[in-house]
């Protein structure tokens, strides 16, 4: 190294440690507050700490003098009674748990910890002091992982590297050179003990040029050899993500979590350079990565809730590098996201843009959402749900299961995955992920609104296990919550089927049936899941209504969610209609509640136009109609609409409903009632949701008569009363009634409606 650049240096490092001095705490790891104990890397902080946090902060060029001292070091140094040595090894470990390491120093403490010159011991605790103030450059990366072929270091000192090299991906300033060793890392997983930790490192790496069937090959070699392991499996599974075509063999759908935690002792450090860059200047704040906002001060722990800025990375610390011109990305060179500030400039630019190394920061900025819609780059999506599962995993679950004092925080967080979710129109499979593993430990209080968003975003391609993690602990919650809760599911479930809906049209518009297949899911499948979900909705509304004794309010969100059910054949071309079930219809058909009456006749209505166009597809033989409806269908359908006439119009509900759950019932019984004329006095007239709307017609009709007598409403003045009703707002009354009710003599009315299956 030359004497200017090691001034050059040696300016760098005072400039970044007065900006990042900082005054010293105690800080807590949440794995080691979690086991009540402490971390290796306080441990060893802590031995040395003490005597040279003084030393330390009053001379600003310690860190300078140790990366000089481990540049020169010999071979075979004995950290024992080297004085020298320990108190450099402490001047890093202490700079770095305090404030993080300067770009410039990875490249001499990688070497030297990779290169064989000290024992073990001394080897660790410099990996485990690579803690980053801002970036880690490239350079120092690639050049220290030449030092595995060289055989210098242990296998425990490779096994601890590559883990540091998982945890501290995402502040890797470039990877297309790290890119370049794809094929040097995939030799190292013949090593048992490393694979699972290169499988991982891989699986970040992985793009769709580096999928090769001898590598595919290889992978299953060992998959034989190994047994199904989780990490194989994940490369695997991402292989074929890339090459369907090349990865033949069925891969185990259930969700579970691939990879060992790699993070170590780095987390807690990590953690807290970031609380102590977030100090008194902005400048200290941009020095570090992921610092969108000011982190919360009440959290002492738990700072992976904060989504990263966006930042390519690209040697921020250097002063010249705020004043690079945009022009310079005109050509070939890419386009750093620091910059991309109009949806004109992502239109220009998009063939060149530089995706952010820390992928959660997509999340809060719609350029690059824009961007992730327009460029079908599988990598990127897999990086987000990575990112997302991990934040999820690792920092969120406790906040659900313990501790509601930290739950505005998690609200936010949430609240910005689902926002994500609405802009992309397609779920998380990181938040499925977490709500099966949350929802059984869930009170369903806290963050609720936040939760049940996230379910009505739920994949349909990711079905496989949805009646245990997802219907059975939401039907416990849903029996023994509020009726609030209760309809707060309800139209969850409502948003969570159109969404299912809304996938199946858009990619049976733009895929083939192969293409399809590709996703796990075939037409058929797609059926069951929507049918599945569609009578688990009747299970839980019937049994809702009798336990909150027929609320009008619960009523209004199941009717709600049967008008997009009533409407999936036409509206979203899904062959399946399916009717709901008797423990709604009728409590909606003798609801006191015009609005549920209103509801229920404009569904019917529906029903009935998806019926007809069933049928006449089927006589026509058309190709749309790949399922043919049950007779069941248009039996249970027949049943309801002679139920509903007899109600409204014919007053015969009581003689000619048949269906199995209906309201016939013997003319000795009726006359039991002791009502009068009963025979007649159930209609669109007498019907309990209708009285009021009577009442009204017959004083404006009559004024001068208070007796309210009702059978003054007939022949002519019948069909006053229903052009009264129609300007009552009572759209669905009627397009029931001039679409399935048969105004020509009474023995039409009997069979008004029918639809023959």
């Amino acid at each position: 190294m030359g004497e200017s650049e090691k001034m050059q240096r040696r300016r760098t490092l005072k400039s970044s440690e007065q900006t990042l001095q900082v005054h010293h705490k105690s800080q807590t790891d949440l794995s080691a507050w979690r086991k009540g104990g402490r971390t290796d890397l306080e441990k060893s902080a802590q031995d040395h700490q003490s005597c040279n946090d003084q030393e330390n902060e009053s001379n600003p060029d310690s860190l300078e003098q140790a990366l000089s001292y481990f540049e020169k070091v010999q071979d075979n140094v004995s950290l024992k009674k080297n004085s020298v040595l320990q108190k450099h090894l402490a001047a890093v470990e202490s700079i770095a748990q305090q404030r993080g390491l300067p770009p410039e120093g990875f490249d001499v403490l990688l070497n030297v910890a990779l290169s064989g010159k000290f024992a073990d011991t001394v080897n660790t605790r410099l990996l485990k002091s690579l803690i980053p103030a801002s970036v880690i450059p490239e350079s120092s990366v690639v050049s220290s992982v030449s030092w595995l072929c060289a055989s210098k270091c242990s296998g425990n000192t490779q096994l601890l590297f590559v883990r540091w090299l998982i945890t501290m991906f995402d502040f890797i300033d470039h990877k297309e050179q790290i890119h370049a060793l794809y094929g040097f890392f995939f030799f190292f997983l013949q090593d048992e003990k490393m694979c699972p930790y290169v499988c991982h490192v891989l699986y970040l790496l992985t793009r769709k040029e580096n999928v090769k069937p001898f590598r595919i090959r290889r992978l299953l070699d060992l998959q034989a050899k190994m047994g199904m392991q989780p990490h194989l499996q994940a490369l695997l599974s991402l292989y074929k993500t890339f090459c369907p075509e090349l990865v033949t063999i069925n891969l185990s759908r259930k969700t579970k979590t691939y990879f060992k935690n790699a993070e170590g002792p780095w987390k807690a450090a990590l953690n807290t350079v970031r609380r102590r860059n977030q100090g008194n200047t902005p400048v200290s704040q941009l020095l570090f990565l992921g610092t969108a906002q000011p982190q919360s001060r009440k959290r002492k722990w738990n700072t992976q809730l904060v989504i990263p800025a966006c930042s390519t990375n690209k040697n921020n610390l250097e002063e010249d590098n705020a004043q690079k011109s945009v022009d310079l990305y005109s050509r070939n060179e890419s386009f750093p996201v620091e910059q991309l500030q109009t949806f004109s400039q992502l239109l220009q630019y998009i063939h060149h843009l530089e995706f952010p190394s820390q992928m959660g920061s997509v999340l809060t900025n719609p350029l690059l959402l824009h961007y992730m819609n327009c460029v079908k780059d599988e990598s990127i999506y897999l990086r987000l749900y990575y990112w997302m599962g991990q934040t999820l995993q690792e920092e969120c679950t406790w906040c659900v299961a313990e501790n509601s004092r930290y739950e505005e925080e998690f609200k936010d967080f949430l609240e910005t995955a689902y926002k994500t979710e609405c802009f992309l129109q397609e779920g998380f499979s990181s938040c499925e992920e977490f709500l099966y593993r949350s929802l059984p430990l869930w009170d369903g209080s806290c963050c609720q609104s936040q939760i049940l968003r996230l379910v009505s975003w739920i994949p349909l391609s990711s079905f496989s296990e949805m009646k245990s993690q997802l219907y059975d602990p939401l039907a416990q919650l849903f029996f023994t919550s509020s009726l609030f809760f209760k309809c707060s599911v309800l139209e969850s479930l409502k948003e969570l089927l159109q969404n299912w809906l809304r996938w199946h049209v858009v990619h049976l518009d733009s895929e083939s049936d192969s293409e399809v297949c590709s996703l796990n899911t075939t037409l058929s499948e797609q059926v069951n899941m929507v049918a599945e979900l569609i009578h688990f909705v009747g299970w839980i509304s019937t049994a809702a209504l009798r336990l909150e004794n027929d609320r009008s309010f619960l009523l209004y969100f199941i009717l709600d969610f049967y008008e997009t059910v009533c409407d999936m054949y036409l509206g979203y071309n899904l062959p399946l209609l399916i009717m709901p079930p008797a423990g709604v219809f009728y409590p909606a058909l003798l609801s006191m509640d015009s609005v549920s009456l209103n509801q229920l006749c404009y569904i019917m209505y529906r029903y009935r136009a998806n019926l007809v166009a069933a049928k006449e597809n089927e006589r026509s033989k058309k190709k749309i109609l790949q399922f043919k409806f049950s007779s069941q269908t248009y039996k249970e359908y027949n049943q309801y609409i002679t139920a509903m006439v007899g109600c409204l119009w014919t007053s015969s509900a009581f003689q000619n409903d048949i269906h199995p759950q209906g309201l016939r019932m013997d003319d000795e019984l009726l006359k039991k009632t002791a009502v009068k004329d009963f025979k007649t006095s159930f209609n669109i007239v007498n019907h309990p949701a209708m009285m009021g709307y009577a009442a009204l017609f017959l004083q404006q009709a009559w004024p001068e008569d208070t007796t309210f007598n009702f059978s003054l409403i007939k022949g002519r003045k019948w069909n006053w009363y229903l052009e009264y009703l129609y300007t009552q707002g009572l759209k669905g009354l009627k397009v029931f009634i001039e679409s399935s009710i048969n105004r020509v003599s009474q023995a039409s009315h009997n069979k008004a409606g029918d639809v023959q299956g």
